[in-house]
């Protein structure tokens, strides 16, 4: 007899899910609970395995299609022996699960299936560390991970690919031929990156505003500071924390910059609190986890979230809820961050703070030139929503806070 899965409803206000990629083919024998199929959801990947054991009658949905909740997504060819009944309802995630097990985050961790050849266990790894993996002419299932859990980073699958010490012969990557095309699918993740990103330019009318920071005194802090956590054992501080702190407490100033634009209803909404989202850039795209009420944490308290939003996210582990929900969203590449961007704001907010490279570079103090510690802020702004003028008060703001750091972190002066 024939089963026809349905697309559960894997998440509150989901109605549609895009097929990331196949786990399974046309003919495949199922067992049951193996991975089958990876869909993506909004911000959130989810894996859904195999509800019957049997054999792959027909996948009603190619990879890059979109099937909607309830929609048949695959044809299981099952024993027409006693029936284990209803697949029962899907549910929401309200202290609930769907029908099928997931596993939500971007990217998704996903485990293959038991190795015929080695009879190893399940493998765990992010789809784009298998991706790698099988550009790199790869056997995933020959890397050992040195990841949470025995999970397969990037890292071990390079290392693997150019051969270790413990006698593992290298594989050659495949090289492209000069001259051809190479076609990438566009999907998944990143496709949903760009509905976004599109979504907001064609929406917002953005401008953007630079100022320069002078950020020697916030570095003779972090130093100061870095040297007595360590002495205490405790984590370093990047400078990332500082800038959110003073970032979420401009906020509260400037109500109209933690705010969206609600057209159906015709209201500007100030939210009553500050989440502040972390542009973070992962083997899947940027993605965005969410510090939240971070107005109300010290800097060592934001820094150890933010550390540990990142390394969940990097990993593929973050909440759904963990993704979603700011209110306004800051984007830094670190060293990387160069002298200047124009982010694009992260709809629906209103905007988005560009943070950039600290350099020492000349700079005339009183009526002479010293060597300072200087960066650049940049931040994007819907002119629909807040004026110029504001923009570069809410900056200044920063600027203040910034270049007078003990009032950041009184704890830490």
């Amino acid at each position: 007899m024939i089963y026809e899965f349905r697309l559960p409803d894997i998440g509150e206000g989901v109605a549609e899910g895009e097929v990331v990629r196949w786990l399974v083919k046309e003919g495949d024998v199922l067992q049951e609970d193996q991975p089958m199929v990876e869909i993506m959801t909004d911000k959130a990947t989810v894996e859904i395995p195999t509800p019957r054991a049997g054999r792959v009658a027909r996948r009603c949905f190619a990879e890059g299609q979109v099937c909607p909740v309830g929609k048949v997504l695959i044809e299981i060819e099952i024993d027409s022996g006693p029936s284990k009944g209803p697949e029962p309802p899907a549910k929401g995630p309200a202290g609930q699960s769907p029908s099928v097990p997931t596993r939500s985050a971007v990217p998704t961790a996903d485990r293959s299936m038991v190795s015929p050849e080695t009879g190893a266990g399940p493998v765990l790894a992010t789809p784009a560390t298998r991706k790698l993996a099988r550009d790199l002419g790869v056997d995933i299932r020959a890397v050992a991970g040195t990841g949470t859990a025995g999970r397969i980073t990037s890292d071990d699958v390079k290392a693997h690919a150019g051969g270790a010490s413990s006698g593992r012969q290298p594989t050659v990557a495949p090289v492209r031929g000069t001259g051809a095309e190479v076609r990438v699918p566009f999907r998944g993740v990143r496709k949903k990156i760009a509905e976004n990103l599109v979504r907001s330019k064609h929406t917002a009318a953005h401008f953007t505003y630079v100022e320069e920071i002078d950020c020697t005194d916030l570095v003779r802090l972090r130093t100061r500071a870095n040297e007595r956590l360590a002495a205490r054992g405790g984590a370093k501080l990047s400078f990332l924390p500082f800038i959110a702190k003073a970032t979420a407490a401009s906020l509260g100033r400037f109500p109209q910059l933690n705010a969206s634009l609600d057209e159906a209803a015709g209201e500007i909404v100030q939210w009553g609190h500050v989440h502040l989202g972390l542009a973070t850039a992962t083997e899947s795209g940027l993605i965005v986890p969410v510090v939240r009420n971070a107005d109300r944490l010290s800097i060592v308290d934001m820094a150890r979230e933010i550390d540990r939003l990142a390394t969940a996210t990097r990993a593929g582990k973050a909440t759904r809820e963990e993704l979603s929900g700011s209110t306004f969203t800051i984007t830094s590449l670190g060293a990387l961050g160069g002298v200047m961007a124009t982010p694009i704001i992260n709809h629906p907010e209103v905007a988005i703070l560009g943070v950039h490279r600290i350099l020492r570079r000349p700079a005339v103090i009183g009526e002479g030139i010293a060597i300072r510690d200087l960066m650049n802020l940049s931040i994007s702004v819907d002119h629909r929503v807040v004026d110029g003028y504001d923009a570069a008060r809410f900056v200044a703001d920063i600027k203040a806070a910034l270049e007078a750091p003990a009032s950041l972190a009184p704890e830490l002066a």
